[in-house]
């Protein structure tokens, strides 16, 4: 199995800064392992070739995130993707297949999958050379989060969520080896209980569920994102934004940088107050939205 996954990785490697949307349909070529690789499961168990399929759609997304950490995938597209990469194992397992014509038809779907998933992307790389430079998205130590959003470890209300806590979740990891009782969401795979792989606009953030949430460059800044986009999904950004301080207990507090003005000044005053601080050397503020009640 490992060798298998291992052909995906180099194949996913292959294409990794290519444009999907230039012109030149010979930067997306399968690599002869991918199709050798193809090849040697095709009597494999359904449950092996389920996983395999799953495994590359995975895998193709974390890519695109790279790319940009804009795009945003939820449960219907990356059901579409699977789908995809099912139709590619199985026409690879057809005899005597034209591997060329397979190649430019599997990445022909993935260009339509993502014009589809997230229509700026073509606006934006169509008219961009072959090769792409990937938008750069940063982890922050915990020490420069728990300073910028302003939170006290030691008096922090509990439970705390952190939106958007990394692919090393390190301020979450940070407040759990204090005492606190917190947890992490973000579109990255997980193996431990307290970090959920999940897209923030999709999770069950309950009600009155949580002491403090947290998201630093996270949800705020895509917010943002969309919010300017003529496309953009700012809808259910901010229906999601509703949903989250609807899930703060009484005196429950959502630190968040960048703020958000333009919905900020339209929350109840008498349930909701909502503070702004400076950041050095920033050019964006931090919020700190409370329930009142």
């Amino acid at each position: 199995m490992s060798d298998l996954t291992q052909s995906i990785d180099k194949q996913l490697e292959s294409s990794r800064g290519k444009n999907i949307f230039a012109e030149d349909h010979s930067l997306f070529q399968f690599i002869q392992d991918t199709v050798k690789s193809v090849a040697e499961i095709k009597d494999a168990p359904e449950n092996t070739k389920e996983f395999l399929i799953n495994y590359a759609a995975d895998k193709a997304i974390e890519e695109f995130y790279k790319v940009n950490q804009y795009y945003s995938f939820n449960a219907v597209s990356k059901k579409e993707l699977r789908t995809i990469y099912a139709e590619l194992f199985a026409a690879l397992h057809v005899e005597n297949a034209n591997i060329e014509a397979i190649s430019k038809q599997h990445f022909e779907n993935l260009k339509n999958w993502l014009k589809s998933s997230n229509p700026f992307a073509e606006k934006i790389y169509s008219n961009q050379g072959g090769i792409i430079e990937n938008v750069a998205c940063a982890e922050y130590s915990p020490e420069l989060q728990i300073d910028i959003l302003k939170i006290d470890p030691e008096i922090i209300m509990q439970p705390v969520l952190d939106i958007g806590c990394g692919e090393n979740s390190y301020l979450v990891n940070f407040l759990k080896n204090m005492g606190v009782d917190a947890y992490g969401i973000d579109r990255f795979n997980f193996n431990e209980n307290h970090l959920d792989n999940t897209d923030w606009l999709e999770f069950d953030y309950g009600i009155e569920k949580w002491g403090c949430i947290l998201s630093n460059l996270g949800f705020s800044n895509h917010f943002i994102h969309h919010n300017m986009r003529e496309e953009g999904n700012y809808i259910a950004y901010g229906q999601t934004y509703m949903r989250i301080l609807q899930s703060l207990k009484k005196g429950g507090n959502f630190h968040y940088a960048p703020s958000l003005p333009f919905i900020e000044q339209y929350l109840n005053p008498d349930q909701f107050s909502v503070k702004q601080y400076d950041i050095a050397d920033c050019e964006y503020k931090i919020s700190i939205v409370s329930k009142l009640y």
